[in-house]
Protein backbone atom coordinates (compact mmCIF):
# COMPACT_ATOMS: atom_id res chain seq x y z
CA UNK A 1 0.00 0.00 0.00
CA UNK A 2 3.05 2.35 0.75
CA UNK A 3 3.85 2.01 -2.87
CA UNK A 4 0.40 3.76 -3.76
CA UNK A 5 0.02 7.73 -5.27
CA UNK A 6 -3.98 8.92 -4.62
CA UNK A 7 -5.14 11.72 -5.87
CA UNK A 8 -8.96 12.57 -4.92
CA UNK A 9 -10.57 14.33 -6.78
CA UNK A 10 -13.78 16.47 -5.14
CA UNK A 11 -12.50 15.76 -1.86
CA UNK A 12 -14.11 18.84 -0.35
CA UNK A 13 -17.05 16.93 -0.34
CA UNK A 14 -19.45 14.99 1.94
CA UNK A 15 -17.73 11.86 0.99
CA UNK A 16 -14.29 13.68 0.15
CA UNK A 17 -13.52 14.83 3.20
CA UNK A 18 -13.62 11.69 5.16
CA UNK A 19 -12.40 9.77 2.57
CA UNK A 20 -8.91 11.62 2.40
CA UNK A 21 -8.46 11.73 6.30
CA UNK A 22 -9.12 8.19 6.46
CA UNK A 23 -6.83 7.47 3.47
CA UNK A 24 -3.84 9.53 5.15
CA UNK A 25 -4.46 6.82 8.32
CA UNK A 26 -3.31 4.58 5.86
CA UNK A 27 -0.35 6.44 3.69
CA UNK A 28 2.16 8.66 4.30
CA UNK A 29 0.26 12.20 4.17
CA UNK A 30 1.85 13.37 1.05
CA UNK A 31 0.94 10.23 -0.77
CA UNK A 32 -3.24 11.40 -0.75
CA UNK A 33 -3.60 14.34 -2.56
CA UNK A 34 -6.85 16.14 -2.07
CA UNK A 35 -8.34 18.20 -4.92
CA UNK A 36 -10.88 20.31 -5.66
CA UNK A 37 -12.14 23.61 -7.14
CA UNK A 38 -12.83 25.57 -4.01
CA UNK A 39 -10.74 25.43 -0.52
CA UNK A 40 -10.55 23.04 2.15
CA UNK A 41 -11.69 23.12 5.47
CA UNK A 42 -9.28 23.44 8.12
CA UNK A 43 -9.13 19.82 8.90
CA UNK A 44 -8.59 18.81 5.81
CA UNK A 45 -6.25 21.20 4.40
CA UNK A 46 -3.60 20.62 7.81
CA UNK A 47 -3.89 17.09 6.97
CA UNK A 48 -1.76 16.92 4.03
CA UNK A 49 -1.26 18.47 0.73
CA UNK A 50 -4.22 19.89 -1.43
CA UNK A 51 -4.51 21.25 -4.95
CA UNK A 52 -7.27 23.14 -7.00
CA UNK A 53 -8.05 21.58 -9.80
CA UNK A 54 -11.11 21.75 -11.83
CA UNK A 55 -12.74 18.14 -12.75
CA UNK A 56 -13.47 19.17 -16.18
CA UNK A 57 -10.47 20.56 -17.17
CA UNK A 58 -8.56 17.64 -18.64
CA UNK A 59 -5.04 18.91 -19.24
CA UNK A 60 -4.86 19.93 -15.29
CA UNK A 61 -5.65 16.41 -14.90
CA UNK A 62 -3.76 15.05 -17.14
CA UNK A 63 -0.11 17.70 -15.64
CA UNK A 64 -1.22 16.79 -12.18
CA UNK A 65 -0.81 13.12 -12.48
CA UNK A 66 2.53 12.80 -14.37
CA UNK A 67 3.42 15.24 -12.30
CA UNK A 68 3.24 13.14 -8.92
CA UNK A 69 3.21 10.18 -10.27
CA UNK A 70 -0.49 9.05 -9.48
CA UNK A 71 -1.48 5.11 -9.55
CA UNK A 72 -5.06 5.50 -8.14
CA UNK A 73 -7.74 8.01 -8.64
CA UNK A 74 -11.09 8.50 -6.29
CA UNK A 75 -13.06 10.80 -8.72
CA UNK A 76 -16.21 12.21 -6.35
CA UNK A 77 -16.84 15.27 -8.21
CA UNK A 78 -20.85 15.51 -8.48
CA UNK A 79 -24.17 17.54 -8.39
CA UNK A 80 -26.25 15.57 -6.65
CA UNK A 81 -29.53 14.37 -6.73
CA UNK A 82 -31.75 17.64 -5.55
CA UNK A 83 -29.35 20.30 -7.22
CA UNK A 84 -28.89 18.62 -10.39
CA UNK A 85 -33.24 18.77 -10.66
CA UNK A 86 -32.46 22.51 -10.52
CA UNK A 87 -29.24 22.36 -12.93
CA UNK A 88 -30.14 19.62 -15.28
CA UNK A 89 -27.68 20.71 -18.00
CA UNK A 90 -24.98 21.56 -15.58
CA UNK A 91 -25.48 18.47 -13.36
CA UNK A 92 -25.03 16.00 -16.79
CA UNK A 93 -22.20 18.18 -17.84
CA UNK A 94 -19.84 17.81 -14.66
CA UNK A 95 -21.49 14.05 -13.47
CA UNK A 96 -20.69 12.71 -17.29
CA UNK A 97 -17.84 14.67 -19.03
CA UNK A 98 -15.59 14.46 -15.33
CA UNK A 99 -15.82 10.55 -15.31
CA UNK A 100 -14.96 10.23 -19.14
CA UNK A 101 -12.09 12.59 -18.55
CA UNK A 102 -10.79 10.60 -15.96
CA UNK A 103 -11.60 7.21 -17.83
CA UNK A 104 -9.19 8.28 -20.75
CA UNK A 105 -6.39 9.64 -18.80
CA UNK A 106 -6.74 5.97 -17.60
CA UNK A 107 -6.81 4.35 -21.00
CA UNK A 108 -3.85 6.37 -21.46
CA UNK A 109 -2.38 4.70 -19.07
CA UNK A 110 -1.85 8.16 -16.51
CA UNK A 111 -2.46 5.56 -13.34
CA UNK A 112 -3.53 2.10 -12.49
CA UNK A 113 -6.88 2.29 -10.65
CA UNK A 114 -9.60 4.50 -10.59
CA UNK A 115 -12.66 4.59 -8.11
CA UNK A 116 -15.85 6.42 -9.36
CA UNK A 117 -19.08 6.55 -7.18
CA UNK A 118 -22.84 5.60 -8.08
CA UNK A 119 -25.99 5.78 -6.25
CA UNK A 120 -29.00 3.74 -5.46
CA UNK A 121 -30.35 7.00 -7.94
CA UNK A 122 -29.98 4.71 -10.49
CA UNK A 123 -32.95 3.11 -9.66
CA UNK A 124 -36.62 4.09 -10.28
CA UNK A 125 -40.22 3.38 -10.27
CA UNK A 126 -40.11 -0.11 -12.10
CA UNK A 127 -37.56 -1.10 -10.12
CA UNK A 128 -38.42 -4.25 -7.17
CA UNK A 129 -38.58 -1.56 -3.69
CA UNK A 130 -37.96 -4.02 -1.22
CA UNK A 131 -34.42 -5.86 -0.72
CA UNK A 132 -33.59 -4.67 -4.01
CA UNK A 133 -30.88 -6.89 -5.73
CA UNK A 134 -27.83 -6.38 -8.04
CA UNK A 135 -29.18 -7.11 -11.54
CA UNK A 136 -33.11 -5.76 -12.34
CA UNK A 137 -34.76 -3.17 -13.83
CA UNK A 138 -33.17 0.44 -13.35
CA UNK A 139 -34.91 3.22 -14.93
CA UNK A 140 -34.56 6.31 -13.29
CA UNK A 141 -36.32 9.17 -13.67
CA UNK A 142 -33.92 12.10 -12.14
CA UNK A 143 -30.91 14.02 -14.02
CA UNK A 144 -28.76 12.67 -11.28
CA UNK A 145 -29.92 8.89 -11.69
CA UNK A 146 -29.50 9.00 -15.50
CA UNK A 147 -25.88 10.16 -15.24
CA UNK A 148 -25.06 7.66 -12.44
CA UNK A 149 -26.76 4.89 -15.04
CA UNK A 150 -24.88 5.91 -17.87
CA UNK A 151 -21.59 6.37 -15.81
CA UNK A 152 -21.80 3.16 -14.88
CA UNK A 153 -22.62 1.52 -18.19
CA UNK A 154 -18.94 3.32 -19.18
CA UNK A 155 -17.04 2.07 -16.69
CA UNK A 156 -17.85 -1.17 -17.51
CA UNK A 157 -17.46 -0.39 -21.28
CA UNK A 158 -13.65 0.42 -20.21
CA UNK A 159 -13.41 -2.46 -17.99
CA UNK A 160 -14.51 -4.72 -20.89
CA UNK A 161 -12.99 -2.89 -23.83
CA UNK A 162 -9.56 -1.37 -22.33
CA UNK A 163 -9.12 -3.33 -19.37
CA UNK A 164 -9.31 0.07 -17.03
CA UNK A 165 -9.48 -1.36 -13.62
CA UNK A 166 -12.24 0.56 -12.46
CA UNK A 167 -14.54 0.05 -9.53
CA UNK A 168 -17.47 1.04 -7.77
CA UNK A 169 -19.97 1.68 -5.27
CA UNK A 170 -23.71 2.28 -5.60
CA UNK A 171 -24.25 4.72 -2.10
CA UNK A 172 -27.43 4.55 -0.44
CA UNK A 173 -28.17 8.26 1.53
CA UNK A 174 -24.96 8.74 3.52
CA UNK A 175 -25.07 10.36 7.04
CA UNK A 176 -22.25 12.39 8.46
CA UNK A 177 -21.81 14.41 11.19
CA UNK A 178 -18.01 15.89 9.80
CA UNK A 179 -19.38 17.64 6.45
CA UNK A 180 -22.64 19.35 5.43
CA UNK A 181 -24.61 17.45 3.24
CA UNK A 182 -24.44 18.84 -0.63
CA UNK A 183 -28.26 18.79 -2.41
CA UNK A 184 -29.08 15.40 -1.75
CA UNK A 185 -32.25 13.91 -1.55
CA UNK A 186 -31.21 12.24 1.44
CA UNK A 187 -29.78 15.19 3.22
CA UNK A 188 -32.88 15.24 6.18
CA UNK A 189 -31.25 12.01 7.96
CA UNK A 190 -28.25 14.96 8.74
CA UNK A 191 -30.12 17.59 9.12
CA UNK A 192 -32.38 15.84 11.38
CA UNK A 193 -29.58 15.55 14.25
CA UNK A 194 -27.81 19.42 13.88
CA UNK A 195 -31.95 20.79 14.39
CA UNK A 196 -32.73 18.46 17.31
CA UNK A 197 -29.86 19.24 19.20
CA UNK A 198 -29.98 23.06 18.56
CA UNK A 199 -33.95 23.30 19.01
CA UNK A 200 -35.31 19.95 19.96
CA UNK A 201 -37.51 20.06 16.31
CA UNK A 202 -37.35 19.64 13.03
CA UNK A 203 -39.50 19.99 10.12
CA UNK A 204 -38.81 16.89 7.32
CA UNK A 205 -39.32 17.82 3.47
CA UNK A 206 -40.11 13.75 3.26
CA UNK A 207 -42.76 12.29 5.04
CA UNK A 208 -42.78 10.14 8.30
CA UNK A 209 -43.15 7.17 6.15
CA UNK A 210 -40.69 7.56 3.14
CA UNK A 211 -38.43 4.48 3.60
CA UNK A 212 -35.10 5.02 2.27
CA UNK A 213 -31.92 2.41 2.72
CA UNK A 214 -28.66 4.12 4.64
CA UNK A 215 -25.24 4.52 5.53
CA UNK A 216 -23.09 6.21 8.21
CA UNK A 217 -19.98 7.71 6.69
CA UNK A 218 -17.28 5.50 8.22
CA UNK A 219 -18.57 2.78 6.36
CA UNK A 220 -19.39 4.00 3.46
CA UNK A 221 -15.74 4.99 3.95
CA UNK A 222 -14.51 1.48 5.04
CA UNK A 223 -16.18 0.12 1.51
CA UNK A 224 -14.72 2.19 -0.63
CA UNK A 225 -11.27 1.88 0.68
CA UNK A 226 -12.26 -1.90 1.25
CA UNK A 227 -12.97 -2.42 -2.37
CA UNK A 228 -10.28 -0.53 -3.87
CA UNK A 229 -7.92 -2.48 -2.05
CA UNK A 230 -9.28 -5.88 -2.73
CA UNK A 231 -7.20 -8.46 -5.37
CA UNK A 232 -8.52 -8.08 -8.57
CA UNK A 233 -9.97 -11.22 -9.15
CA UNK A 234 -12.63 -10.34 -6.26
CA UNK A 235 -13.36 -7.44 -8.11
CA UNK A 236 -16.11 -9.51 -10.55
CA UNK A 237 -19.11 -6.55 -11.17
CA UNK A 238 -17.46 -3.48 -12.67
CA UNK A 239 -20.58 -1.41 -13.09
CA UNK A 240 -20.93 -0.91 -9.79
CA UNK A 241 -21.87 -2.55 -6.78
CA UNK A 242 -25.02 -2.62 -4.25
CA UNK A 243 -24.03 -1.43 -0.84
CA UNK A 244 -26.32 -1.42 2.52
CA UNK A 245 -26.10 -0.33 5.52
CA UNK A 246 -29.80 0.15 7.38
CA UNK A 247 -32.96 1.51 6.00
CA UNK A 248 -34.77 4.04 7.84
CA UNK A 249 -38.07 6.68 7.56
CA UNK A 250 -38.28 10.27 9.30
CA UNK A 251 -40.23 8.65 11.75
CA UNK A 252 -37.85 5.71 12.71
CA UNK A 253 -35.36 7.86 13.35
CA UNK A 254 -36.94 10.22 15.29
CA UNK A 255 -38.00 7.68 17.33
CA UNK A 256 -34.31 6.90 18.15
CA UNK A 257 -33.68 10.20 18.54
CA UNK A 258 -36.16 10.29 21.33
CA UNK A 259 -34.40 8.19 23.39
CA UNK A 260 -31.79 10.32 23.57
CA UNK A 261 -33.47 13.85 23.91
CA UNK A 262 -37.04 12.94 25.18
CA UNK A 263 -38.80 16.63 24.18
CA UNK A 264 -37.28 16.17 20.43
CA UNK A 265 -40.89 17.39 17.89
CA UNK A 266 -40.87 16.44 14.23
CA UNK A 267 -43.38 17.47 11.83
CA UNK A 268 -43.57 16.64 7.73
CA UNK A 269 -43.77 19.30 4.58
CA UNK A 270 -43.40 17.53 1.62
CA UNK A 271 -41.47 18.92 -0.86
CA UNK A 272 -40.37 18.46 -4.58
CA UNK A 273 -37.45 15.83 -3.06
CA UNK A 274 -40.36 13.33 -2.17
CA UNK A 275 -40.98 12.58 -5.95
CA UNK A 276 -37.30 11.89 -5.85
CA UNK A 277 -37.30 9.61 -3.07
CA UNK A 278 -40.77 7.40 -3.31
CA UNK A 279 -38.49 6.56 -6.99
CA UNK A 280 -36.11 4.87 -5.10
CA UNK A 281 -35.83 1.51 -3.73
CA UNK A 282 -36.53 1.12 0.73
CA UNK A 283 -34.18 -1.54 1.28
CA UNK A 284 -30.99 -3.09 -0.57
CA UNK A 285 -29.20 -6.54 -1.07
CA UNK A 286 -25.56 -6.32 -1.33
CA UNK A 287 -25.02 -9.80 -1.53
CA UNK A 288 -22.28 -10.02 -4.27
CA UNK A 289 -20.70 -7.16 -2.21
CA UNK A 290 -20.34 -9.39 0.65
CA UNK A 291 -19.26 -12.58 -1.35
CA UNK A 292 -16.84 -11.20 -3.50
CA UNK A 293 -14.65 -8.76 -1.35
CA UNK A 294 -16.02 -9.52 2.09
CA UNK A 295 -18.38 -6.10 2.67
CA UNK A 296 -19.86 -5.95 5.85
CA UNK A 297 -21.00 -2.42 7.91
CA UNK A 298 -19.98 -1.80 11.50
CA UNK A 299 -22.79 0.47 12.80
CA UNK A 300 -26.39 -0.47 13.30
CA UNK A 301 -28.84 2.34 12.99
CA UNK A 302 -28.95 3.17 16.96
CA UNK A 303 -25.46 3.19 16.93
CA UNK A 304 -25.48 5.66 14.47
CA UNK A 305 -27.87 7.59 16.51
CA UNK A 306 -25.99 7.45 19.18
CA UNK A 307 -22.70 8.20 17.45
CA UNK A 308 -24.73 11.18 15.62
CA UNK A 309 -25.46 13.02 18.27
CA UNK A 310 -22.63 12.59 20.20
CA UNK A 311 -20.19 13.96 17.84
CA UNK A 312 -22.24 16.77 16.83
CA UNK A 313 -22.41 17.38 20.50
CA UNK A 314 -18.57 17.41 21.15
CA UNK A 315 -17.94 19.50 17.72
CA UNK A 316 -20.34 22.77 19.13
CA UNK A 317 -18.07 22.32 22.12
CA UNK A 318 -15.25 23.02 20.08
CA UNK A 319 -16.72 25.49 18.32
CA UNK A 320 -18.17 27.64 21.72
Amino acid sequence: MTEEKILVIGANGQVGTELVLKLREFFEDEMVIASDISAPGEELSLSGPFLYLDALDKESIRHTLQQHGITQVYHLAATLSAMAENKPDFAWRLNMESLLIALDLAKEGLYKRLFWPSSIAVFGPSTPKSNTPQHTIMDPDTVYGISKLAGERWCEYYWKKYGIDVRSLRYPGLISYKTQPGGGTTDYAVHIFIEALKKHSYSCFLSENTGLPMLYMPDAVKATIKLMHAPLDQVKIRSSYNLAGFSITPAKIASEIQKHIPDFKINYKSDYRQQIADSWPTSINDQEARQDWGWHPDYSMEEMVSDMLENIKETKGKAQ
